[in-house]
């Protein structure tokens, strides 16, 4: 299977939808902060690990928290994310802090005070 399969897209969206819902409705963790979001996935081709990009909104601190709370429960997750969805093999979850999102909303914040001058 390549990359940019169809199955493998298929495969990366549902993963991100049961990933978002288990992150939101399931894990306890009081270091996980609740503006938690998954951006984006990419499963490997041969279905063995996965790369999960979430967006934390807050600061460093509950960024770093946060992502130490989802690598400490990634057991769960990845036993969730197999009972949810009829794969071969269940993918191994690395969690990776994307902050493009802060990155926008700084542009943006830094382009209108240009427009205001």
């Amino acid at each position: 299977m390549r990359k940019n399969s169809i199955k493998n897209t298929r495969i990366n969206g549902e993963v991100l939808r049961e990933l978002s819902s288990i992150i939101q409705g399931e894990i306890k963790d009081p270091r996980i902060n609740p503006l938690t979001s998954v951006v984006s996935v990419e499963v490997a081709p041969d279905l063995k690990t996965c790369k999960a990009y979430i967006s934390v909104l807050g600061d460093e601190k509950s960024q770093q928290d946060t992502i130490a709370g989802l690598k400490s429960a990634e057991g769960y997750i990845r036993r969730k994310l197999a009972q949810n969805i009829n794969l071969r093999n269940t993918p191994e979850i690395r969690f990776i802090l994307d902050q493009s999102i802060e990155y926008g909303v700084n542009m943006s914040k830094l382009i209108d005070d240009v427009n205001r001058q």
